[in-house]
């Protein structure tokens, strides 16, 4: 577990490094999405990295057994599944709830009579991530 631990402060501190070297760098406006992508980048292929290191190990190929057992007996599948089902619903009840959000913030603005009809739009967004996730409560129940 320590080890874990450990590999999740370097990766963090790894990540920040690079995001505090971008700025001390005094990027410019233009420059910032790549400052941006470079940090990102740095940041996912350590986690890749960190993630084949950890899983390659003995102790590992013994849970790939089992793994790949449960998955031949479509156990696995219907993890997988729900997984999918929850989080694909609040990936796009997020989108829904940005685009609507941000909609209701700038009608309120204006006029703040607007405040309730707006909520129920917001609320219809948010609605999404909870049929996901009633879907995955169906799919682990059977």
């Amino acid at each position: 577990m320590s080890f874990i631990l450990t590999m999740a402060l370097i990766l963090v501190l790894s990540t920040v490094v690079v995001g505090i070297w971008s700025i001390r760098r005094s990027i410019k406006q233009s420059h910032a999405k790549a400052y941006i992508g470079i940090n990102l980048t740095t940041f996912f292929v350590l986690m890749i990295g960190a993630t084949i290191f950890i899983f390659s190990g003995p102790e590992s190929m013994a849970a790939t057994e089992d793994l790949a057992v449960a998955i031949a007996s479509q156990e696995g599948l219907k993890f997988i599944a729900a997984a999918l089902s929850t989080g694909l619903a609040s990936i796009g009840a997020g989108i829904a709830v940005a685009i609507s959000g941000s909609a209701a913030i700038g009608a309120i603005s204006e006029d703040p009579k607007l405040l309730g009809k707006t909520v129920i739009f917001v609320g219809l967004a948010e609605g999404i991530a909870i049929y996901g996730l009633i879907i995955s409560i169906m799919i682990l129940g059977n």
